[in-house]
């Protein structure tokens, strides 16, 4: 076989779908993933880059569509990158990410595909998967002409395509954006520069409450706060109120302060320019039938702040919501933990039907609105504490067991929680049911020991990536836990993203064994060798435009558990400090880990 190079024209028949949304084909048996090909397309294909086992290409044409093959709703689809199955008719979508759970857990969580197959439901899809989003955040900038724009970044860059109309939101966001883009120009006002750090306005958040109706706005700037209340913001800026309250179902219009030079979106301190400071909305839970979802069950209402965390697909979370509650089988009965609860919405629902809940959420603000959500709904059994889960609780579950457990350097950053906060029970210690939502990373190796530790008789795991879920859900199960029940829910239409709910019970065993986990002790030398670390510096690099050095790829190898040799991880002069690998590296590391399938 000769050697393809760059923009090398290639003729492909795609036949599956990687885990990006990238079509999959080959020449000469030969791998191509590709971009915006469709399982089917017999098409030919331009090569990007070309490596010694797999290349990746572009279509350049295709030849004969693939039955499967729609025509995308949206002009910016293949400039966007956001919507990576868009052109994909949505029943084989559904198809892709059931198929994608199971892949993993068989690859990465080590499950035969017959165990899967017997446990996993048919995934739950949605019935309209266009403007289902109720939160969007916007980047604001300037064109090639110096031109105010606003809209996403391209795939893998901070290039930001035009476009105030994404057909994932509500459709007030155009209206909102086309506002705010006038009253810029109008009044001179600058868009941040990333190159520079320089200009006002970075990002534009837009919530909405999709059974309330409130709308919220909040402008991401670049601004030194002496006084907010002896100043205006931007100039001209009762301009901009007028403008903006005016649009049907303005609810709360307000500014946040980032002045980092960094890719997080937002600061910690947020101002209320106009309205409210919050909005709400109403979530129902639905008693769970197999014909549909009816409403019937609890129904409770929400408070959102711009820095809440609150689920971006109303419908389908009441689906995954009401499934969560399903596999928890609470009767009345039983105590239960929710960790990383953010702002309280599965761990009310829990407690409409447990006996006592305890929330635990890092983000204070979140914690704050969780107990207001909680008086809101006339809510008096359950309790929210602020930590983070993977420290506090271990800890404090060591302090009171007597127990022996190695906490992470710097100890437990929620000390209010060490305060004799917790009631000293062994009700408390052994909970009936654990809940865990965590965020992409999936759960950290001493949040998941302390788990084992407590011995709940259910574990209900909520997860967005089904390959964190099928790691840790490899470790729970060595612990002395079955998998009962596995279903997907489409939270996120026309994307490659899938939630994923997983109901795990304690094995019933006359005797157990006491498991201590330690990551750097697990046999994963050859998960080490599966790629250099040129590789992975390459693979981040085109996947995320972002530059790793060894020393960073060493730090995050030996976070997820794979042994590092320690002149990576060390200064070789005293007092010198290691600098720490940036959270936005950090997981692009972690994503080029579970490529190489090294996690």
């Amino acid at each position: 076989m000769d050697e393809y190079k760059k923009n090398d024209l290639v003729t492909l028949t795609i036949e599956d779908i990687g885990s990006e949304g990238e079509g999959i084909g080959k020449a000469d048996g030969f791998p191509f993933f590709v971009k915006d090909a469709v399982p089917g397309d017999t098409l030919i294909a331009r090569v990007l880059k070309s490596k010694k086992t797999y290349a990746y290409a572009k279509t350049e044409k295709v030849i004969t569509p693939s039955p499967f093959r729609v025509e995308p709703p949206c002009a910016f689809h293949r400039q966007c990158g956001g919507c990576q199955l868009q052109a994909i008719r949505y029943e084989k979508q559904l198809e892709f990410k059931q198929r994608k759970i199971m892949q993993n857990l068989v690859r990465i969580g080590g499950f035969s595909p017959e165990f899967v197959q017997e446990r996993m439901e048919e995934i739950i899809g949605m019935d309209t998967p266009l403007h289902y989003r109720n939160k969007a955040q916007y980047p604001v900038g300037t064109d090639r002409n110096g031109n105010l724009i606003t809209g996403f970044y391209a795939g893998r860059t901070h290039d930001i395509i035009a476009n105030t109309n994404c057909l994932l939101g509500p459709p007030e966001n155009q209206k909102i954006l086309e506002e705010i883009l006038a009253f810029m120009r109008e009044n001179g006002i600058s868009a941040y520069d990333e190159r520079t750090g320089e200009g006002l306005v970075r990002h534009i958040l837009i919530r909405k409450g999709f059974t309330s109706g409130e709308i919220m706005v909040c402008l991401v700037i670049n601004y030194q706060v002496k006084d907010h209340r002896a100043e205006a913001f931007f100039q001209g800026q009762e301009d901009l109120i007028n403008r903006l309250s005016r649009i049907p179902g303005m609810a709360s219009i307000s500014v946040n302060i980032n002045t980092e030079r960094t890719n997080v979106i937002l600061g910690r301190k947020v101002y209320t320019l106009w309205g409210q400071p919050a909005i709400s909305d109403v979530i129902h839970v639905r008693d769970m039938q197999r014909e549909g979802f009816p409403l019937t069950g609890d129904e409770l209402t929400f408070k959102i702040s711009p820095l809440s965390f609150y689920q971006v697909n109303p419908v389908q979370t009441e689906k995954l919501y009401s499934l969560a509650l399903e596999y928890a089988g609470l009767t009345g009965k039983e105590t239960v933990w929710d960790l990383y609860c953010g702002i309280g919405t599965i761990s009310l629902f829990l407690a409409r039907r447990a006996k006592q809940v305890y929330g635990i959420e890092i983000i204070p603000q979140a914690i704050e609105d969780a107990r207001e959500n909680a008086r809101r709904n006339n809510i008096t059994n359950a309790e929210f504490f602020v930590g983070k889960a993977e420290e506090v609780l271990p800890e404090f579950y060591a302090r009171n067991k007597n127990l022996s457990f190695d906490i992470p350097a710097g100890g437990a950053q929620g000390r209010t929680m060490q305060q004799k906060v917790f009631p000293d029970n062994e009700e408390f210690l052994r909970p009936d049911v654990i809940v865990v939502d965590p965020p992409r990373k999936g759960c950290d190796a001493a949040c998941l020991s302390t788990m084992l530790k407590m011995q709940p008789e259910r574990i209900v795991y909520v997860s967005c990536d089904s390959a964190t879920l099928a790691r840790d859900l490899k470790i729970l199960c060595e612990g002395g836990y079955e998998i009962r029940k596995i279903r997907g829910v489409d939270q996120f239409g026309m994307t490659v993203h899938v939630e994923t709910v997983c109901l795990l019970s304690k094995l019933n065993v006359e005797h157990h064994i006491e498991v201590e986990l330690n990551l750097d002790e697990m046999d994963l030398t050859a998960a080490e060798k599966k790629a250099s670390y040129e590789e992975i510096k390459t693979y981040v690099q085109e996947h995320s435009g972002l530059k790793v050095s060894n020393l960073y790829i060493a730090q995050v190898k030996r976070k997820c558990g794979i042994i590092e040799r320690e002149n990576y991880n060390k200064a070789k002069a005293e007092g010198v400090k290691v600098p720490k690998c940036p959270e936005e590296k950090e997981k692009a590391i972690i994503d080029a880990l579970m490529y190489f399938q090294m996690i």
